[in-house]
């Protein structure tokens, strides 16, 4: 009990600073406010996001808004087919230093706490994985040396659904590092009527930060305080067991329709995002109902459908429902009383 209070305190600390960060990232991106709650999720959770959505929707000004709101270092690579891995890693030159020559290594892009990789599919997949050290370890590894990336260290990265000539589609390893996958859907006609009266050349409105990096550092340390039950963790664990079409929990549709299901990262990822959704609604311990709702942000990009799904026209987004659907939040039968309280 003493404990729960503890991270109360630290809760009721960082929560305004939180709330101030989602508030002004809906001027950024006007008519979002669901998206931008899972995108600060995400970057309390220490994950990548992978923005993906049409041109023009805005997704470079609101990874540029985060990085200036949180006041943290930002840097950018837009992707190109002719993109080397040092050109996003850095490389070692050769200097005349102190009357000698010696190699210096001169730090890439990659050395911030906020990279945004624009329209990452178009780069090779030579330099695609120039990124996977990067993702996983926080660190990277040049002719041999390793070098720790700063804390925190997020990636992320856009691409374009529909333009598919010239590009690289992710390897799967690299998919699987990115926490969550949130795409951008066009604004309303009434939107539309403000962006054109209020943004002129498209630019958002002048901000503050309301976080600086030492608030973003305590802020995801105290998510990862946040108490998660053992019932939400086998709701978790099972979850992403259904999505195997081996799993005898498999429902019908994840059977006959997925080929391979999400890997034990994605588990991990979805206890971390529960964690910092309970943060962000100023909870001290993970529910099932932040579960439900992050479950598709966690694995619409890592369930992988057989050919027959398309053929069907069955898409990622059903075979989701129905593994919801069919798993009990439970593991095993309680009463409808305790059920309901």
């Amino acid at each position: 009990m003493e404990e729960s209070n503890q991270i109360q305190e630290k809760i009721d600390r960082i929560h305004p600073a939180v709330n101030s960060l989602i508030r002004e990232l809906n001027q950024v991106l006007l008519d979002k406010e669901r998206l931008i709650q899972d995108l600060v999720t995400g970057i309390l959770s220490r994950g990548h996001v992978l923005l993906e959505g049409l041109p023009g929707l805005g997704k470079t000004e609101l990874v540029k808004g985060v990085a200036h709101l949180c006041s943290v270092d930002f840097k950018r690579i837009q992707f190109t087919p002719d993109l080397l891995p040092s050109d996003i890693t850095g490389s070692f030159i050769l200097q005349q230093t102190n009357e000698k020559r010696e190699f210096i290594f001169q730090k890439g892009p990659v050395f911030t706490n906020i990279l945004l990789g624009d329209e990452i599919n178009r780069a090779s997949p030579k330099t695609q994985s120039a990124l996977l050290e990067a993702m996983q370890e926080r660190c990277v590894t040049v002719m041999g040396e390793t070098f720790s990336l700063p804390d925190p260290f997020f990636v992320m990265a856009t691409q374009n659904p529909i333009e598919m000539e010239g590009t690289y589609p992710l390897p799967e390893a690299q998919v699987d590092r990115f926490l969550f996958k949130l795409h951008l859907t066009r604004p309303a006609e009434g939107v539309l009527s403000d962006i054109v009266l209020n943004r002129v050349f498209g630019l958002p409105p002048k901000q503050e930060p309301v976080m600086n990096l030492e608030d973003l550092r305590s802020a995801i340390r105290i998510a990862q305080e946040i108490y998660i039950s053992e019932a939400v963790a086998s709701f978790i664990s099972r979850l992403v067991d259904a999505s195997h079409p081996d799993s005898p929990l498999a429902p019908p549709l994840v059977k006959k329709y997925v080929r391979y299901g999400a890997s034990p990262r994605a588990a991990i990822a979805l206890g971390s995002a529960a964690r910092a959704k309970a943060l962000v609604l100023g909870r001290v311990q993970a529910g099932f109902d932040s579960v439900k709702q992050l479950f598709p942000l966690v694995m619409n990009h890592r369930i992988i459908l057989d050919y027959s799904a398309r053929i069907d026209g069955v898409s990622v987004n059903q075979v989701m429902d129905d593994i919801l659907k069919n798993v009990d939040e439970y593991s095993k039968s309680l009463p409808s009383g305790v059920r309901e309280s």
